[in-house]
């Protein structure tokens, strides 16, 4: 049977090939006789990906352990759930993953309204630039990172899943990033496709709904991973600027700044060589990021580490670096071809989008330091998270503002209500003032706090002065998920800064103070199950007299990994948050407690699933395409 799978992705791999030749031959030659044919085979390499797949995702739930990949990521006692979730738990699994939503997103591409109102000649040079990405990552799967390697001598039972990967965060983050990443290989190939051929404005408005569905998915996908490192890892915290965490970023930040300047184009005509970059270029930084993740280039807690895909990936990315540049250079400069006034929306835009791509080469920057410094380190040092938090958080309080002011500018220039636009100003340099006189320190905490205050602001005025645009989906796609935006900076300026952590080793009976708060220790329960074995501490918390809960905090220890897992224990509020782990347990005696109180912590995963969410109300209907009045 996995004979069968592997020879399925093989000929998926043959018609890929094929289709990229023939589809260069036709563009090469202008005949264009072939495109039924181009459809064909990708309809056809995408029904054997998806065969194969589902053979892999048989082997888990059965748990048939003559499959090296079932071995390593399932065992007997392993739930249905995660079992399931195996499937993008290992480098292979997350890699097959990847190549069938890709498959399915030209699948759905093929058939939309946007690929019928395209020039044959377009949907041509489209399937040469889409066929050749899905014949890369087939190459991969049938080469160094087969999923269908067999064990001559199988073993009884496998190793298991990854007691961090057990977590319902860790079950949606992977396959949330990899259905962002392959969405954005449709906007990419479009923008590439339409500039070969001239057929320029149509690509904008078709990528519109991709750009948008994949972004939100990205979006998602990294900040469940940030819930996944709070509730899991048990160090209090929700981003530690990990190399693994800082790889889907770095795509964020060009694909954040690409929906931006899209809009111009699709308005003004203006910025299309800087879109078709970046369209690629989000592209291209999501593989990079799976080589930052799959390389061993970097080490981080739940990386895969080199799995022989390393040269591959970065041979890809390059070459698919140089085809960007000289596709996007061969592009008109459009319209608008000087830059807008900073006074205008234009001009924020661009300015904002300076803003994302210099985070975005930080973040790079930092990520890669240790490789980078060998050059004249003998012994490289990576940076740590002071570095990230002092220069990205002041250039992240500057996009708060940014989107304070951006709303009250008009396209052409100049405020349109210039008194009402000092109002958020203000609002700002007021917090500001009360945090100074206050003694509130950090003050850059401070300053992030007016920001998110200062967009509020801004965007209740606009509600207020607007109430008919108010009503509309653009309005509420934009300046609400401005608004979801601005929650979240200041569930981050107020939950990190003013974090209080407190460590104590507690037998029964005992209690201790924190915070105005009553910690008491009542008893220990364990619990044996096949897969594990459970140790809880059961924490009384009370208030002024007042009981307000119970902490669980447990330490968990899985079948077939000899060290224990953390498992973290809280109390919800839009206050403080109490949040408890412990790290051994000796006897009844736990060694040690640690408490946090981690103010407004919840504000950051309210403002997220907005930020996530209200960008999709700016889909676009058939009725809808190309009106922009309302943007």
């Amino acid at each position: 049977m996995y004979l069968f799978a592997h020879g399925a992705m093989l000929f998926a791999l043959l018609l890929s090939i094929l289709g990229a030749g023939l589809a260069c031959i036709e563009a090469w030659t202008e005949r264009g006789k072939a495109l039924p044919w181009l459809e064909r085979l990708n309809m056809s390499s995408v029904i054997l990906v998806a065969f194969a797949s589902a053979i892999l995702l048989r082997a888990l739930v059965s748990r048939d352990f003559t499959l090296s990949y079932v071995t390593q990521y399932t065992d007997s006692t392993l739930p249905l759930f995660y079992a399931i979730t195996a499937f993008w738990a290992g480098q292979a699994g997350s890699l097959l993953f990847w190549a069938l939503v890709m498959g399915a997103a030209s699948v759905l591409f093929l058939f939309s309204n946007t690929y019928q109102k395209l020039d044959p000649k377009t949907k041509l040079y489209f399937w040469m630039f889409f066929l050749p990405v899905q014949a890369f990552f087939l190459l991969l799967l049938t080469g160094p990172s087969s999923p269908f390697v067999t064990l001559v001598t199988p073993p009884v039972d496998g190793q298991g899943l990854n007691p961090l990967l057990r977590n319902f965060g860790m079950v949606l983050h992977p396959p949330l990033l990899f259905i962002g990443y392959a969405g954005f290989t449709i906007p990419a190939c479009l923008a590439l496709a339409s500039t070969m051929t001239g057929e320029r404005r149509l690509w904008v408005e078709g990528a519109h709904n991709w750009n948008v569905a994949s972004w939100s998915l990205l979006t998602s996908g990294i900040l469940l991973g940030g819930w996944w490192a709070y509730m899991e890892l048990g160090w209090g915290g929700y981003w530690a600027w990990d190399p693994v965490e800082n790889a889907s970023l770095i795509p964020w930040f060009s694909a954040t700044a690409f929906l931006h300047t899209s809009i111009i184009e699709r308005r003004f005509g203006a910025l299309p060589r800087t879109n078709v970059f970046l369209a690629c270029l989000t592209l291209l930084l999501c593989i990079f990021a799976t080589y930052l993740v799959r390389s061993g280039v970097v080490e981080s807690l739940h990386a895969f580490g080199e799995g022989g895909v390393a040269l591959p990936l970065i041979l890809a990315i390059s070459f698919g670096m140089l085809v960007s540049v000289a596709v996007a250079l061969a592009r008109p400069a459009g319209e608008g071809s000087s830059l807008p006034n900073l006074d205008s929306k234009q001009g924020m835009v661009v300015l904002l989008v300076w803003l994302l791509m210099v985070l975005g080469a930080i973040v790079l920057m930092g990520t890669l330091w240790p490789v980078i410094s060998q050059l004249w380190e003998t012994n490289p040092v990576g940076v740590n998270q002071g570095f990230y938090n002092t220069i990205c958080l002041p250039l992240f309080t500057a996009m708060a503002m940014l989107l304070a002011l951006a709303p009250w500018l008009g396209w052409k220039g100049g405020f349109w209500k210039p008194k009402v636009a000092m109002i958020p100003v203000a609002a700002w340099i007021c917090v500001f003032v009360i945090g100074l006189w206050l003694g509130v320190r950090p003050l850059l905490a401070v300053t992030a706090v007016g920001a998110a205050v200062a967009v509020a602001v801004s965007v209740v005025l606009l509600a207020v002065l607007q109430p008919k645009a108010f009503r509309s989906r653009a309005f509420l796609s934009s300046h609400g998920s401005h608004l979801l935006f601005a929650v979240l900076v200041l569930g981050v300026a107020v939950s990190g800064p003013f974090q209080k952590t407190h460590e104590v080793p507690l037998s029964p009976g005992e209690n201790f103070s924190f915070g105005g708060y009553l910690f008491e220790y009542t008893k220990l329960r364990t619990e044996k199950k096949p897969e594990l074995a459970i140790e809880e501490a059961v924490i009384t918390v009370s208030k002024d007299g007042k009981r307000l809960g119970e902490l669980t905090p447990q330490r968990r220890l899985y079948r077939n990994y000899d060290h224990p897992n953390s498992e973290v224990s809280t109390l919800f509020s839009l206050g403080d948050e109490l949040y408890a782990t412990i790290h051994d347990i000796e006897g009844e005696r736990v060694q040690p407690l640690k408490v946090s109180i981690n103010p407004m912590v919840n504000w950051v995963w309210i403002g997220s699933l907005g930020v996530t969410l209200l960008p999709l109300l700016a889909w676009r209907t058939r009725r809808a395409q190309g009106d922009h009045s309302d943007e």
